[in-house]
């Protein structure tokens, strides 16, 4: 009666670590691969290079706008939003409520975004308006991601939920491998290799 409710609870448990295993699996599957790639080309970030496109645009900001560039209380402040509307029409920058670095002589206003960089400069003096875009490539966008560098926090939370799914894959394979262990003897040995092998590495070579 007791082998049977062992082998009951035993079934129980590995039905639903499979269950999880495989839901953790299929949901962080394309982005493990992802990550798994983009750690690699970071890893070798010198040897693969890019070749930046850098695009610029030009305008000369009416003097009725300019007078709206006066002094913020604090030197970082947007500018006023007709100034933002006539950067966004000439210069296809939107700048409406970013943060502007602000000068004697200048407003500077930073667009990070992944892959790439984006900044507008308007000169308070010659009322001239400056937008350039660099595109480092789809590889340097996908480098970003693996990052978090200039995703915003939508892309932040989704990480932290991926990040989740792997601690949840990893757990219940772990706890799949000790179930198993008994009819797989190098289960343990493996296990450990795993553990060791980085601990080493780390220790033998990182100074």
């Amino acid at each position: 009666m007791r082998d049977t409710v062992d082998r009951q609870r035993r079934a129980f448990w590995i039905k639903h670590l499979h269950r999880w295993h495989w839901i953790s699996s299929a949901v962080s599957l394309v982005l493990l691969l992802m990550f798994s790639v983009t750690g690699f080309t970071l890893n070798h970030a010198a040897r693969i290079e890019a070749a930046p496109r850098v695009e610029k645009h030009d305008a000369s900001l009416p003097r009725d706008l300019l007078r709206l560039l006066s002094s913020p209380a604090t030197k970082t402040a947007p500018v006023a939003d007709a100034v933002a509307d006539f950067v966004a029409e000439h210069t296809g920058a939107e700048i409406a409520g970013k943060p502007g670095d602000w000068s004697d002589d200048e407003v500077y206003v930073s667009l990070p975004r992944p892959g790439g960089d984006r900044w507008v400069s308007i000169d308070r003096e010659t009322d001239d308006v400056h937008y350039e875009v660099t595109d480092r490539g789809w590889l340097a966008y996908l480098n970003d991601l693996h990052k978090g560098r200039n995703t915003g926090p939508v892309w932040s939370w989704f990480i932290d939920v991926f990040a989740l799914a792997c601690v949840l894959f990893a757990i219940t394979g772990l706890l799949l491998l000790k179930m198993h262990a008994g009819q797989r003897g190098m289960t343990w040995p493996m296990v450990a290799l795993g553990f060791v092998l980085p601990l080493l590495l780390a220790l033998l070579f990182i100074h």
